[in-house]
């Protein structure tokens, strides 16, 4: 009998020594484990975050200690932050802190840095966000032999595009898919964006690259030339392909700009080196197709008129369909590669604020 009142007593002695090591922020209760269990805790209050091209970013990211070993030992706490790849077999190094020590990497230098709103705060500022920052980061708070992570991703607002280039579809390999885009001021669209757009009312009945390697396309009107009539919409996917040697299309992402997307206004049409030398001579440069879909979808631009662009293709806006100008949809109308020599069209610009 005296061995059971005694084990009574340490369950009750051990359980106020739980209550202890509760942490209270904003009505949510921390429980870190005492004994066997882990020291440190790491967690995200949002999960996703949004941005655009030019913003800036706070990524979430808050630690929470045993109160019983906070001072107790010699260990500093290390943050680190990294961005996972879309297979994540691979993580890019972005920024640690330790201390007084801190060091950035790659692109992101002079760009991020800790929030540090509180002293468990590891929140990561990012700044004058590119195209490239898009995807999922880790935070990682290391002391001593505890650590603990969260994952982050960072959406951004903008459109994606299906595009080939001059010599026709199913042209590019993957390799050629990234700089085509990368040319035509976008990036590479991945899965998600190219789910979203398909939700959104995107529907492209040619395959084309994804930033993970894989080959789909989206349909929302399912029809016979695209998967078949009786088929259900959705993300067509064609599987992994050799990225070397397999030619498609590609999806590309692009998203806000800092500078002045416009047709420049001329008294007669142009060849496609006229067109050129007359947004130079205005200060700017010939549009590319990245920057009229970014101008179309975040705002609003329409216009009627076919025009040049730097790939030498000709395609023109309309946010506002009408009798002669893409009567059923909003879309940018593509009237192809042209001549670029001999037929005549006028010319989208671009001006970019410095």
């Amino acid at each position: 009998m005296k061995c059971i009142l005694f084990l009574v007593l340490i369950s009750l002695s051990w359980a106020d020594h739980l209550t202890d090591n509760y942490t209270l922020e904003h009505d949510r209760i921390i429980h870190i484990q005492a004994e066997n269990g882990p020291r440190l805790l790491v967690e995200a209050e949002q999960t996703e975050v949004f941005s655009h091209r030019g913003g800036n970013v706070t990524l979430p990211c808050k630690f929470y200690r045993d109160p019983s070993t906070i001072g107790s030992g010699t260990h500093k706490v290390r943050v680190k932050w990294t961005k996972l790849t879309s297979d994540y077999l691979k993580e890019i190094d972005v920024f640690v802190s330790m201390g007084y020590h801190k060091k950035t990497y790659g692109s992101y230098q002079g760009r991020v840095f800790l929030n540090r709103g509180s002293d468990n705060d590891a929140s990561l500022v990012i700044t004058d966000i590119t195209l490239e920052d898009y995807g999922r980061y880790k935070c990682e708070v290391i002391e001593g032999l505890e650590d603990d992570t969260a994952v982050v991703a960072l959406d951004l607002q903008g459109v994606v595009f299906p595009y080939f280039p001059r010599l026709g579809r199913y042209n590019l390999n993957f390799h050629e898919a990234q700089q085509a885009c990368l040319d035509q001021d976008s990036v590479i669209a991945s899965f998600d964006q190219l789910y979203d757009a398909w939700r959104a009312g995107l529907d492209w009945c040619n395959a084309g690259w994804l930033s993970d390697g894989s080959v789909q396309y989206p349909i929302t009107k399912p029809r016979e030339p695209c998967g078949g009539r009786n088929t259900v919409p959705g993300v067509r996917n064609y599987g992994f392909w050799d990225k070397d040697k397999s030619r498609y299309d590609v999806f590309c992402f692009t998203s806000n700009f800092n500078g002045r997307f416009y047709y420049l206004i001329h008294p007669t049409k142009l060849t496609y080196d006229e067109a050129v030398q007359a947004c130079l001579n205005d200060g700017a440069q010939i549009a590319k197709v990245g920057q009229m879909f970014a101008a179309w979808k975040l705002l609003g631009y329409d216009r009627c008129d076919a025009g040049w662009l730097a790939d030498g293709s000709v395609r023109y806006p309309i946010s506002r369909p009408r009798r002669r100008c893409s009567p059923t949809e909003a879309a940018v109308r593509f009237a192809g590669f042209p001549d670029k020599k001999h037929k005549l069209y006028g010319v989208y610009c671009f001006r970019a604020y410095n």
